[in-house]
């Protein structure tokens, strides 16, 4: 008789319980937030953008990027400035 391996490490794990950023039930992925120190900044430099570096703002700069806070927030009215 063949013994299947189980599929879950434990039943008490669900959909819910999973890592909002890598899916992880049981363990990160490697480059989750929680674990990778360069995706972690990345991730709190598009939520504030204080958290930038210098040395990323000079960059940006010279892109002609300018990273600011959406002040956008729920419903907001986008005008059309484009011209055809």
């Amino acid at each position: 008789m063949l013994l299947q391996t189980p599929i879950f490490h434990s039943n008490q794990y669900h959909a819910g319980a999973e890592c909002e950023h890598c899916a992880g039930l049981v363990r990160h992925e490697p480059w989750c937030i929680t674990r990778n120190s360069a995706v972690y900044y990345a991730y709190q430099a598009a939520l504030d953008p204080e958290k930038l570096s210098l040395a990323d703002r000079l960059i940006l700069h010279a892109l002609g990027v300018q990273w600011v806070e959406n002040r956008c927030r729920g419903n907001c009215q986008v005008s059309n400035t484009r011209k055809p």
